[in-house]
């Protein structure tokens, strides 16, 4: 069986074999192989390790293909479950990106699950999650995390409209909420109403509240997961309330809020001191999830790198392009005159960042994958594929990344039961790739790895073969080739060139 030039997918079939993977679980264990996988329309039935490495498997001992069924011949190959990322905005009117370039992106890199942390609406995502669940679409499942407030006539300015906001959010169908911060009574009435309905919720700890509400008053009313690291800082003070803003500071000035961000870390308790551990333990004790987002903002440290990605040229859509060049009105167009100085501040803010969120991870705490795309040169699946190795940066063995990735993930949104892992009974979401991830992280990206040959050859290697979402399988080559033909196609209608910032010609 060959998908080489399907884009919609085949199956789910009453019987899929896949033949000789090298199983990569989603729980932390080790690689083994070869297996045979068998799943049954969506669900998986067997899992048969049939042989050795290096040895002639003898047929005998694999499951036998039933009348109707099919074959994937993925001999050498590795199979994972399919990633989950935390944090996918489905694109957005002001980028350009509609949700079947988005889609494809992800799916593309193996991006089964999302979960949007507000967008443009519960309706709009609620009719994107339907058709998803149906299959009638390409395009991961997807939660729908509302974004607190979002479609009320009114602002709510109390916890009784809170309450009633959050009911109506779950009549909606929603999944949960995503906040950006509010007045601590309504935070605590509407995460109360919230966690009553059985729901999940997330947090960007936005510093217009996050000095009155930072992250153990949230996780201590029930909020779920942070979103990035805003209000974890605040949580860590010990001789300030307030970040040190300069007396000049404003919000809505891009560089101002994005370059004191980046000194924020250093005004927190240090790593293993006894509040920082005091913090840290009420966050475990409270089964509380962090969704770092460390991808999102790592131009800030290094602006020529995000800006340089090879993969601009044939991805990034025109429009989006656009958007991510300097603005005093885009969000994340923070590029006014970033410079040295805020790009060292925000290397020492990401070492501190890291250390706690690897030793949370060392002590048991749960933490999961997200992106953010859409901002800041981060373009949807490759920045995902950069998160996992923003993770490998923070100390996370491999293994702990795709757990992070997989099962850390479908915890987060409790549906472990059907998800996260390749488990006898769990829905068949994989991913399939032709080299060993677990050796180099990059060789899932969109664009492969470059590798030099035993003849001294430069090659591209990597790049996923196969997406199974549903039990149906996608090539994920050719999702990634129609990408690039619409890419293509915007950029005919105007003849569109990418150019570097500042550069006219």
């Amino acid at each position: 069986m060959t998908l080489s030039q399907s884009l919609e997918g085949d199956g789910p079939f009453s019987q899929l074999i896949i033949r000789g993977v090298t199983l990569i679980n989603g729980n932390g264990a080790p690689p083994i192989g070869p297996v045979d996988i068998v799943v049954e329309n969506n669900i998986i039935r067997e899992i048969d390790v049939v042989g050795y490495p290096g040895v002639e498997i003898d047929s005998s001992r694999r499951p036998q293909l039933a009348p109707g069924g099919k074959e994937l011949d993925c001999t050498g190959m590795y199979l994972l479950p399919g990633f989950v990322d935390m944090h996918g905005h489905i694109g957005g009117r002001a980028q350009g990106a509609e949700p079947d370039y988005v889609f494809k992106l992800w799916m593309a890199h193996g991006i089964t699950t999302i979960r949007e942390p507000s967008g443009r609406g519960v309706d709009f995502a609620m009719d994107l999650k339907r058709k998803s669940s149906k299959n009638e679409i390409i395009a991961p499942r997807i939660f729908v995390y509302t974004g607190f407030g979002q479609g009320s006539k009114e602002q709510i300015s109390s916890p009784e409209m809170a309450r009633a906001w959050v009911r109506s959010n779950a009549q909606k169908g929603a999944d949960g909420i995503k906040f950006f911060g509010a007045p601590p009574e309504i935070m605590s009435a509407a995460l109360d109403e919230n966690k009553k309905l059985g729901l999940r919720s997330a947090c960007h700890h936005a510093q217009m509240d996050v000095a009155r509400w930072n992250v153990l008053q949230s996780a201590r009313a029930g909020l779920t997961s942070m979103e990035h690291w805003y209000g974890l800082p605040e949580a860590l003070f010990t001789d300030r309330t307030v970040q040190d803003y300069p007396l000049d500071y404003n919000y809505n000035n891009e560089q101002h809020r994005f370059q004191e961000a980046g000194r924020l870390w250093e005004q927190a308790a240090p790593p293993y001191s006894e509040h920082w551990n005091t913090v840290m333990d009420e966050l475990l004790e409270l089964d509380f999830t962090l969704d770092p987002t460390f991808n999102i903002y790592e131009a800030s440290r290094d602006l020529q790198r995000a800006r340089r990605a090879e993969w601009h040229e044939d991805y990034t859509l025109p429009s989006l392009w656009d958007f991510y060049q300097p603005s005093k009105i885009s969000h994340g167009s923070y590029w006014h005159y970033w410079g040295t100085e805020q790009e060292v501040a925000w290397k020492r803010n990401y070492t501190l960042w890291m250390t706690f969120v690897n030793e949370y991870k060392n002590r048991g705490g749960r933490v999961t994958t997200g992106s953010d795309s859409g901002f800041i040169f981060q373009l949807y699946g490759f920045a995902y594929v950069r998160e996992l190795e923003l993770l490998r940066e923070a100390g996370f063995h491999p293994l702990e990344i795709i757990r992070s990735a997989t099962l850390n993930g479908a915890e987060a949104l409790g549906v472990s039961d059907k998800i996260g892992t390749v488990t006898v009974g769990k829905l068949a979401d994989f991913v399939i790739v032709g080299e060993n991830p677990l050796e180099n992280l990059k060789v899932l990206y969109g664009t492969g790895a470059i590798k030099l040959t035993e003849d001294n050859e430069v090659v591209r290697v990597g790049g996923v073969r196969y997406t199974i979402k549903d039990g149906i399988v996608y090539d994920a080559k050719a999702l990634l080739r129609d990408v690039k033909r619409m890419v293509e196609e915007k950029k005919r209608e105007t003849d569109y060139k990418i150019r570097q910032p500042g550069i006219r010609e």
